[in-house]
């Protein structure tokens, strides 16, 4: 077997086969293939494509590179939630105590943030001794003793889709469905849980910028998931705006506990209830109105919360934070964000309001860069508000005087004002199964 002829074949847009995809994948891992003949099947897949099957077969070999996690120790059935990315993405920090409040197993591994879409970890790490890195039987145990535990995923998961996605960054193929597909899921089947729920974000602050293009996305990676053998269900969600009204890592957190107490701005709260029902039903809790009342009695009777403050207490955290938030240390410096006109928000670049919140110090602009816990934004009016000339519509909050400058500054590039008011924002635009999209 040969990569040349694995490049032309695909070049001509036909079907590769099982053998000569894990040929090509595990050569480039060990080193035996060059980055220049695997560039080239790069490019050729992203102008021919790949079909559902090959797909499967190229996620597979990606997942199989490097650890795979084995949670048969867990009892009962493991809902995995995955996001592509956003701007005050905070979800799974209130949704995954929700499930387990509910009965249901969450054995969640996520990662760091990286550029302007915050990291799961990094605001789990701003409770004070809060762990994320924690061994697999402590793992287990924790799961088993209370439905939950929130850790970093291991270095040696998917090692085949880093190196890949190097070479993506700088040959223009990042931008291509079925590699983001298999980027995504290569790491979902790696983790090992039975049912996988995946967020797909959609607008400015998403990757994925339109509907029809989060569809398509989502469709690619539900097959990749059901051809596993993982029941998978994807939901478009709204990145056009920030979610919520936080960006940062411990004012997020502080977020996530008002949606644990139902709290939380309605776009935000909407969406931690649909994640929670939809892995609750995955986790075969009941019917979808038997688990979303379930949903919302934990919420209701506090027990949500509790249990979010019972993980933190279990990975060596402080859980008093969780009961009394307005312990968390709060920025050095903030300022006010005032509208520079009479009008109403036509839009927010949620991809600049992220931006601006790693130029606070909230997030990463290189793997080397230090987080500022206290660093971001609140916003006080989003797209649809109407706003006077002066008025405040968001703080800004750093421990760097010059940082709060500097984003001030750029963060004026992501408003547009206008005199008529914009259509409501959906939170939710759709869910996508094995059989079909349900448009909501």
């Amino acid at each position: 077997m040969r990569m040349y002829d694995i490049i032309d074949q695909k070049k001509r847009g036909n079907e590769l086969t099982k053998e000569e995809i894990y040929y090509a994948i595990n050569g480039y891992v060990l080193g035996d293939i060059p980055d220049y003949q695997m560039s080239a099947l790069l490019m050729a897949i992203y102008y021919k494509g790949m079909t559902d099957e090959e797909l499967l077969y190229m996620t597979e070999c990606m997942a199989k590179s490097g650890d795979m996690a084995d949670l048969s120790n867990i009892d009962g059935i493991k809902v995995d939630k995955h996001s592509t990315g956003g701007v005050g993405d905070k979800t799974t920090l209130a949704v995954a105590p929700i499930v387990a409040a509910c009965g249901g197993k969450v054995a969640k591994m996520s990662g760091r943030g990286l550029g302007f879409t915050g990291g799961t970890v990094d605001k789990l790490e701003s409770i004070p001794y809060m762990q994320t890195a924690i061994d697999e039987k402590r793992f287990f145990e924790i799961v088993n003793k209370l439905g939950i535990s929130l850790i970093g995923q291991s270095a040696n998961i998917a090692p085949a889709d880093k190196k890949l996605y190097a070479l993506r960054d700088v040959t223009a193929t990042v931008d291509s469905i079925p590699l983001i597909a298999a980027s995504i899921m290569s790491k979902k089947l790696a983790a090992g849980s039975d049912k996988i729920v995946l967020d797909v974000t959609v607008g400015s602050g998403a990757f994925m910028k339109s509907i029809e293009d989060a569809v398509i996305l989502a469709e690619k990676m539900v097959a990749i998931g059901e051809g596993a053998g993982r029941e998978t269900i994807a939901i478009l969600t709204n990145m056009d705006v920030p979610l919520g009204i936080s960006v940062g890592n411990n004012i997020e957190i502080i977020e996530a506990i008002e949606a644990l107490q139902g709290k939380a701005p309605k776009d935000f709260q909407e969406i931690c209830e649909v994640f929670a029902t939809t892995m609750l039903v995955l986790g075969k809790r009941g019917t979808e109105k038997e688990c979303y009342a379930l949903v919302k009695k934990v919420i209701e009777d506090g027990s949500a919360l509790d249990k979010f403050a019972a993980v933190v207490k279990e990975q060596g955290g402080d859980e008093s934070y969780i009961y009394h938030p307005d312990q968390f240390p709060r920025a050095l410096y903030e300022k006010e964000f005032k509208a520079k006109q009479t009008g109403y928000i036509v839009s927010m670049d949620a991809e600049i309001c992220g931006k601006t919140a790693v130029i606070l110090g909230a997030g990463r602009e290189t793997k080397e860069s230090t987080i500022d816990d206290t660093a971001g934004i609140r916003f006080f009016k989003k797209t649809g508000s109407w706003v006077e000339e002066g008025e405040k519509i968001a703080v800004l909050y750093s421990s760097d005087q010059k940082k709060l400058e500097d984003a001030a500054s750029y963060l004026e590039k992501a408003y547009i004002f206008g005199s008529e008011k914009p259509e409501k924002l959906k939170a939710i635009y759709a869910k996508v199964y094995k059989d079909g999209v349900t448009y909501l």
